[in-house]
């Protein structure tokens, strides 16, 4: 791999991602949920600079620091149209593109639901992607803008990546999106899959990343048969109160 993450915790149950390519040492975050978080962040990794903001959605946890990091670092902002909503943005991604940090291609593809312009950024050659809020650990986004259609799109087209890819989504969801889980799969292997999510969380631990494969075999939306059922899923979990 040519790329080394670094994730940490920051506002009520973000995750923030600090990125360095390591053939030549250039730095990115994916997100900016709280600047003196990302700029802690970089003082601990001790890779002493910021070259590249990834922004996958508008929303003010992920754009928060856009400004401030800019100002301080000089950093490049690359993200959706709709980032303009609430931050700086100095390079619109589209669906298609191909974002460089050095030597490291993120391959931008778009993923509506959550919001209207949201995207996602896939090294492909690292197996991995910074999935934003389209896709949790057993969940996904709220459709704050964007139609079931479109999100069970989006989920679909992330489904379809190899189920080896390592996806970083960018919040602590996983407890409560297991307990849903719960309710709709009495599976054995989904039981103990759950256990071992709120043990984890009993020490502290992140259960993020995730992967495409397990959730492929656990995540109650990815099983959707359709559509339909995918919005029939989203409104029951929107309600679920267990």
């Amino acid at each position: 791999m040519t790329l080394t993450v670094r994730q940490f915790p920051c506002l009520s149950d973000n995750y923030g991602f600090l990125i360095r390519d390591e053939a030549t040492g250039m730095v990115a975050t994916v997100d900016t949920p709280d600047a003196d978080a990302v700029l802690a962040e970089i003082e601990a990794s001790g890779w002493g600079r910021l070259d590249l903001i990834l922004n996958t959605h508008w929303h003010p946890d992920h754009t928060g620091g856009n400004e401030r990091l800019k100002a301080e670092t000089g950093c490049e902002i690359v993200g959706p149209e709709e980032v303009r909503r609430a931050a700086p943005l100095d390079r619109v991604a589209v669906d298609g593109d191909l974002v460089r940090l050095g030597e490291t291609a993120f391959e931008v593809e778009l993923a509506p639901g959550h919001t209207l312009g949201h995207v996602v950024y896939r090294a492909v050659e690292d197996d991995l992607a910074f999935v934003g809020d389209v896709i949790f650990a057993l969940g996904c986004g709220r459709l704050f803008e964007g139609s079931p259609k479109q999100m069970w799109d989006s989920l679909c087209r992330i489904a379809a990546w190899p189920e080896t890819t390592t996806l970083y989504c960018a919040h602590e969801y996983t407890e409560s999106n297991a307990r849903f889980a719960l309710s709709l799969d009495a599976r054995p292997e989904m039981r103990a899959h759950a256990e071992a999510i709120f043990a984890a969380r009993e020490r502290g631990q992140p259960t993020v990343p995730t992967t495409v494969g397990a959730e492929r075999r656990f995540n109650p939306f990815l099983s959707a048969a359709d559509a339909a059922d995918f919005a029939a899923r989203r409104a029951a979990k929107d309600g679920f109160r267990g």
